[in-house]
């Protein structure tokens, strides 16, 4: 994943991803498609509510519908898919700030709720810290960081250990 394949998102990209449930359904439909009904019954929300966060996902290409399947009442099921779009993305808007800050808090809560819902026993480490950085060695940092994720992503197993990362590059003068 090079920066050549990042493209700015388009105001109608940002505003559905500004929403902490849509990044919750990107997640649980990462390495599984999954139902509406399955959506709500995990995410505990009406499958109208879900839906509606569904159909705005699909509208801008970040889930893909794959063909229908027979559910355990025999009904026909239509599971979702994520499609990683949100990693080829730029989600910074300076243009549209709220909207970037809106995504900021959507992923932010969606990671809250995700580390409540994980199981007691899970392994769990948070960090918080921070370091004073010229803008030259902040530059190099969140290069050197992206870069870093770069390659690990490349070399993503199936059948590897879940590792989820959240961090956060907040500017801010005294």
């Amino acid at each position: 994943m090079t920066d050549d394949s990042w493209r700015p998102a388009t105001v109608a990209e940002l505003k559905s991803l500004a929403h902490p449930v849509r990044w919750r359904i990107l997640r649980l439909c990462l390495e599984d498609a999954r139902t509406n009904k399955e959506l709500a019954d995990h995410l505990d929300l009406a499958p109208a509510t879900v839906l509606r966060h569904v159909r705005s996902l699909l509208e801008h290409g970040f889930l893909v519908a794959e063909e229908p399947r027979t559910g355990k009442r025999g009904a026909l099921e239509r599971p979702y898919r994520a499609t990683r779009l949100t990693t080829r993305l730029s989600l910074e808007s300076p243009e549209h700030p709220e909207l970037a800050r809106g995504i900021e808090t959507a992923t932010l809560d969606a990671h809250r709720a995700e580390l409540v819902e994980a199981p007691v026993g899970a392994s769990v480490i948070t960090n918080r810290s921070q370091i004073r950085l010229t803008a030259k060695d902040r530059d190099e940092f969140l290069r050197r960081m992206h870069e870093l994720w770069a390659e690990f992503h490349d070399r993503q197993d199936p059948d590897g250990e879940r590792l989820s990362i959240m961090w956060s590059h907040i500017s801010m003068s005294d």
